[in-house]
């Protein structure tokens, strides 16, 4: 009896696996012959290369060092690690065989030109929502680039999450496929702002956090999460009491820097330099978006405000010590407290970092390696990787916190900052 019970166990499970099977298949579209890069108007290959750019695919698909578009830069996720791939036109390890009909599949609904579906770290999540001439245009950017001969590094998942048929699965709560659609409610502007954010640019990828299975969390659209080591902070809800203007807003896209709000940060830097080649138009039409998102918590700016403004003097011994590196190492940039930066643009009390409610990471890396200005971005600040301790990065963030926020201390404050230090991608 019990033979027979095991017998059926195994029945059951094969039979599951071939309904999978079925249920996942997608038949491969035929391969082409790499077709002539003067088959392509360079009118469309320029609008191209300018998506490819704000769509963060060039940034994506190049391993530091590597040659472009040809993969094998690490992305690290909760299932663990991918790679991008090889996405030049080499026929052998690229897409240089794939026509427009499987380049678009790719995009609209996640699966590979020879039927097999794509993880989710290809954000095709949003690139499903790219209108049929913007596809177009990508597909012969990306076709007329110099091939590379360059075969893709193996991901490394852990078990069950690397069977790609299980992907279907996946898709079924977490993707609605299909091209953009209008929002009636709103006017033209607003909907090109979304549609550049949530299609293009692709902007949750970053700033939305991830449940257990790899999706975006539905109903926390852009509410913060942590990326590469760093933290993307908020775009619904901006955690600085320095609410954004659209105006502001439109001058940090399109310079990386915007009064009171700073400059951008770490992976920010280089989203700044991609969206360079899009209109002022387009780049308005973004800040009016986000703008639209930043709902009122309800409670009082004031008293927030002032703090920022006017820190409070220290009161421990940790914050003593903290405040007395900040007035031998920083304040000749950014000012004693409550006087107005010499140097820096905007106040050190309206940071993003330092309000941050959950995470340290944007303010400790900065302390640690400072704000690199060669990359042609606003901002110059050395680091302090080789002059203070463990201890006096704590020590600082504490008096920076306690002092110039009315927010706690972060928790596992220590812990973040050792992470930082040795690990160039701490965990969340």
């Amino acid at each position: 009896m019990r033979g027979r019970h095991i017998l059926g166990v195994i029945g059951v499970v094969a039979v599951a696996i071939v309904a999978l099977l079925v249920f996942a298949w997608r038949p491969a579209i035929a391969p082409i012959t790499p077709p002539p890069s003067s088959s392509f108007p360079s009118e469309l290959v320029a609008t191209g290369e300018t998506l490819a750019r704000a769509g963060n695919c060039i940034e994506c698909h190049t391993a530091p060092g590597g040659a472009p578009n040809a993969g094998g830069k690490s992305l690290y996720r909760r299932a663990g690690t991918f790679y991008s791939t090889n996405i030049t036109p080499d026929p052998e390890t690229g897409i240089g065989t794939w026509s427009e009909a499987a380049f678009t599949r790719a995009l609209r609904e996640g699966v590979s030109r020879d039927g097999a579906h794509l993880f989710p770290s290809f954000p095709y999540v949003h690139y499903t929502l790219l209108t049929d001439a913007d596809i177009r245009a990508l597909y012969a950017y990306f076709m007329t680039q110099p091939p590379v001969k360059a075969p893709n590094r193996p991901n490394t998942l852990y078990f069950p999450l690397d069977v790609r048929p299980l992907q279907v699965l996946w898709k079924i709560p977490f993707f609605t496929p299909g091209p953009y659609r209008p929002d009636l409610r709103r006017d033209p502007r607003w909907n090109r702002g979304a549609y550049l954010a949530e299609a293009l640019a692709a902007c949750g990828v970053c700033h939305t956090d991830r449940n257990l299975l790899g999706a975006q969390q539905g109903g926390h659209p852009h509410a913060g999460a942590p990326i590469d080591g760093w933290y993307a902070t908020s775009l619904d809800i901006s955690p600085s009491p320095a609410r954004w203007t659209e105006e502001e807003f439109f001058t940090f896209l399109r310079h990386g820097d915007s009064p009171p709000h700073g400059v951008a940060l770490g992976p920010m830097r280089s989203v700044v330099r991609n969206l360079s080649g899009l209109s002022d138009e387009d780049l308005q039409a973004m800040a009016t978006y986000f703008v639209s998102l930043n709902t009122p918590s309800g409670a009082p700016l004031e008293p927030k405000i002032a703090r920022a403004l006017s820190p409070v003097p220290p009161t421990t011994e940790k914050q003593r010590a903290g405040h007395k590196l900040y007035m031998e190492n920083c304040a000749s940039c950014h000012g004693a407290p409550g006087s107005a930066p010499p140097v820096a643009r905007s106040p050190l009390g309206l940071s993003e970092a330092l309000w941050n409610p959950y995470r340290a990471y944007n303010l400790v890396l900065t302390i640690l390696d400072g704000i690199d200005g060669r990359d042609g971005l606003p901002g110059n600040m050395p680091g302090f990787r080789d002059k203070f301790s463990d201890d006096d990065i704590e020590a600082l963030a504490i008096y920076l916190r306690t002092s110039y926020t009315t927010m706690p201390i972060w928790g596992l404050l220590a812990e973040r900052i050792k992470i930082a230090r040795n690990d160039p991608v701490p965990l969340p």
